[in-house]
């Protein structure tokens, strides 16, 4: 009988399918960070012989003074801080001299010893993903995230799946990384609800969340900071002149249009032809799943389960009560989760450093409604199994979470990733071209040191004292250079290995693909890197040469 012959695989499918197989053939994760670790150490040594330093201006938060209190009696002495001065933004800038440490002197070597316990738990991703886990993991256990999904996909069409998807993903830097935890894990699942390869999803959510984490269509957390640092560094050069929240909000939102559709369309024309037919065979899921050994079972998305209906009207129930307690918690003007000296809802207040816990419990109520409703969950032990459960299929993730926190301890402990920051900027600003030029190098600087230096605000507090003024001193207003550093800040999230949440992605990857390591995740998201960055830097030079302002009183050229 004859058969279809297989489509013929395209040069670029090759090379990706030639980057996943060299990719997962390198060691575990584990491994490969050890191996970094061992590296680190011998370049520090050898670096630190060498007498590497460089001397460059830094942004810092303005020393807090306090009023020392000297109670009498049993008392000791202690220092009192103003609570307004807890609570504010204010940055300094100052002259610092970095030089590499070796990690094989002395101190290097006792800090080696005396750190890990530390390294661990003050490594943030860890506690984030714990708590939100428990809310999230008994959700997805109770069925309500298969029964939101279901909903999703009945209504929306097959390319508006990917575009909402991708679009949420951009839009969820409002609540930090909240997107890392929960819509790529949902992106897999709504993928193979309808028939879709379940990678696909995971992909483009993850492209929507960390490819284009420097914008959105509203003011993040992380704007405050970055706004501050670049005023503290105008200051550098202009006192007089400072830049609102709001400078590069109309990029922002232009961006977040033109890269949702960049990224859907990524998904539909490069990333699914290239994965083809999902075959749930690849995914390692144990028979109490739902499936046979090695078989993962396919959700359709067109049957509803008994009880789904009941299980959302307690879920519309519990979502009522939850949003009249957090409003109650938020709007008047003393609501406990404003900060309780300005009254700023979003500005240092605790709604703000709360929006992790309070996703764990929307999730968490919303599931425990869900299951009752629906008889998913039955008593408490049936929901303690189910939180159980999660937090089993997470060992792994925390060992890998336990290295990984030694590594980056002990890079950032050396001051490579510094040394190496600043040397590229002074050969950017060494470069002797145009200003728009310079504004694109500055770009392609920028997504470099990303691999190295992952997060927005310590690449900034280096850059913005360097960059800021050697702009302002060509014409080139602040609010287009920090435009230009969201575009470079981004895309590389995707594919750096110093990604916190790349070990989550894996390990979500590995669901759908048994024999999936750090390869697969790599070579699925080197088409939106590169695309993303490309496309963006030239979404960027359009906008500069048409002079479109930034933001509200932000153009692009000083006045």
């Amino acid at each position: 009988m004859a058969t279809d012959a297989a489509p013929r695989r395209t040069f670029s499918q090759k090379m990706l399918d030639g980057i996943e197989k060299v990719g997962n053939k390198v060691p575990h994760p584990v491994i490969i960070f050890l191996i970094l670790i061992g590296l680190v150490i011998v370049l520090s040594a050898l670096f630190a012989a060498m007498n590497v330093k460089v001397t460059y201006e830094a942004a810092t938060p303005a020393p807090v003074v306090g009023e020392q209190v000297y109670p009498g009696g049993s008392y000791e002495d202690s220092t009192q801080v103003a609570p307004e001065d807890l609570y504010q933004h204010d940055m300094v800038t100052h002259t610092e001299t970095a030089e590499i440490k070796s990690l094989l002197t002395a101190d290097g070597i006792r800090f080696i010893f005396t750190s890990a316990v530390s390294n661990f738990t003050n490594f943030g991703v860890v506690g984030v993903i714990l708590v939100a886990m428990i809310g999230v993991g008994l959700a997805e256990e109770s069925g309500l995230i298969g029964a939101l999904i279901r909903k999703l996909v009945t209504v929306a069409p097959r390319w508006a799946l990917t575009f909402i998807i991708v679009l949420l993903g951009i839009l969820s830097s409002v609540a930090s990384d909240a997107g890392y935890l929960v819509l790529i894990p949902l992106g897999a699942v709504a993928f193979m609800s309808v028939g879709r390869h379940p990678l696909a999803g995971l992909a483009a959510a993850f492209a929507g969340v960390g490819a284009t984490f420097g914008v959105n269509v509203m003011i993040t957390p992380v704007d405050g900071i970055i706004t501050e640092v670049t005023n503290e560094s105008i200051h550098l050069v202009d006192p007089s002149r400072t830049i609102g929240l709001t400078a590069n909000l109309y990029f922002g939102i232009g961006s977040t249009i033109f890269l949702a559709f960049l990224i859907t369309a990524v998904t539909s024309r490069i990333i699914e032809p290239r994965l083809g037919a999902f075959n749930p065979v690849d995914a390692p899921v144990p028979p109490e799943e739902g499936g046979a050994p090695g078989q993962v079972p396919v959700p359709d998305a067109s049957v509803e389960p008994p009880g789904q209906a009941r299980g959302l009207r307690f879920t519309l129930w519990g979502l009522l009560g939850l949003a009249v307690v957090l409003l109650l918690l938020t709007v008047p003007s003393w609501a406990i989760l404003r900060n309780p000296d300005t009254g700023s809802l979003f500005e240092d207040s605790p709604l703000m450093d709360s929006l992790i816990f309070i996703i764990m419990l929307v999730f968490l109520v919303l599931g425990l409604c869900y299951g009752a409703g629906a008889g998913t969950l039955r008593g408490s032990a049936a929901a303690m199994a189910a939180i159980t459960k999660t937090f089993a299929g997470l060992a792994g993730l925390i060992f890998m979470l336990l290295v990984i926190a030694q590594f980056i301890a002990y890079f950032n402990y050396t001051n490579m990733a510094t040394v190496a920051a600043v040397k590229m900027a002074d050969w950017l600003e060494g470069a002797d071209v145009g200003a728009l030029w310079l504004l694109v190098g500055f770009i392609v600087v920028t997504l470099i040191l990303d691999i190295i230096i992952p997060g927005v605000i310590p690449k900034w507090a280096i850059f913005a004292p360097v960059f800021v003024p050697l702009f302002l001193r060509l014409g080139v207003a602040p609010q287009t250079v920090l435009a230009a550093y969201r575009v470079g800040d981004s895309p590389v999230n995707v594919i750096t290995p110093l990604m916190v949440y790349l070990p989550f992605i894996v390990v979500l990857t590995q669901r759908y693909k048994k024999t999936a390591g750090v390869g697969t995740v790599v070579s699925l998201m080197i088409p939106y890197t590169l695309i993303v960055a490309v496309a963006w830097t030239l979404f960027y030079i359009a906008w500069y040469l048409i002079g479109i302002p930034f933001g509200p009183g932000a153009p692009v050229h000083l006045d």
